[in-house]
């Protein structure tokens, strides 16, 4: 059993909802991004989506766009992102950890080469916003290593294609709470908790509802039909401008304490 399947089964069979922040690697200080990682499970992540800095995020909007930009403008690439998930699993053997970006940085990297170097970091799951289920030529090799393949469903998605998504889910399986971009409108739970308990039913993974989520309300309203909440562009805006560890790791308690415990209250 993966990282991740181990645990969403601890978690079901606690009874809670998982937490999952993303952040962008390299961002707000690359030689902090390990020490980020570390503090994000002391504030009580289930799970990390790292983020792989690129060019031309096309599902961000401005926080993670411009979050993208500080770290490429400081030399943050892929090898240095493999890097930081392999120090960080020096310490930590537990935490599960998803690498999420596109598919334009793999592709030069090289399909099995990025494969089989991102599992021997450390990583449990990739999540290629713009690679489809049928990108063969990426998505075997990425099977042969062991990582886990995170599908993104929407709102926009035809009836037919999700349940292609339900039926390949694995890890779990990302809903993207509303047709837009990351960190944008206002989350209408109304809205989206039939659809989530629709596919629920259907997935052969857990689904985490994303896109949105901004503070504990937010969070302790999509964890009433989620099995967890990935919270974004809010907590990529509060680290911006924090330039030592122990800045950025007093801003991550900060921000994902109070999250924690609406997470676990509801």
């Amino acid at each position: 059993m993966s990282r991740i399947d181990k645990r969403f089964a601890a978690l079901k069979t606690a009874g809670r909802t998982g937490l999952i922040p993303f952040v962008t690697a390299g961002d707000p200080a690359p030689e902090h991004t390990v020490a980020l990682m570390h503090a994000l499970v002391a504030a009580g992540a289930d799970l990390i989506e790292l983020g792989v800095p690129f060019s031309d995020p096309m599902a961000d909007g401005p926080v993670i766009q411009h979050a993208s930009e500080r770290a490429i403008a400081r030399g943050v690439g892929l090898a240095d992102v493999l890097r930081w998930v392999a120090e960080f699993r020096q310490r930590d053997a537990d935490t599960p950890l998803v690498l999420m970006g596109y598919l334009n940085p793999v592709e030069i990297h090289g399909y099995a080469r990025f494969a089989a170097e991102a599992a021997a970091a450390g990583v449990d799951g990739v999540l290629l916003v713009d690679c489809p289920l049928e990108e063969a030529a990426v998505l075997e090799p990425l099977r042969a290593a062991g990582l886990q393949l995170i599908r993104l469903a929407a709102p926009t998605t035809a009836p037919a294609r999700m349940a292609q998504l339900c039926e390949f889910a694995e890890g779990f399986l990302y809903y993207v709470s509303f047709a837009g971009i990351t960190g944008a409108g206002r989350l209408s739970t109304r809205d989206i908790a039939a659809r989530v308990a629709d596919i629920r039913a259907h997935a052969k993974a857990p689904v985490a509802v994303g896109f949105g989520v901004r503070d504990a309300q937010s969070a302790k309203e999509i964890a009433a039909f989620a099995d967890a909440v990935v919270i974004g562009s809010a907590l990529v805006e509060r680290l911006d401008g924090a330039g030592q560890a122990d800045e950025i790791a007093a801003r991550v308690k900060d921000f994902l304490t109070p999250i924690r415990a609406a997470l676990d209250a509801h």
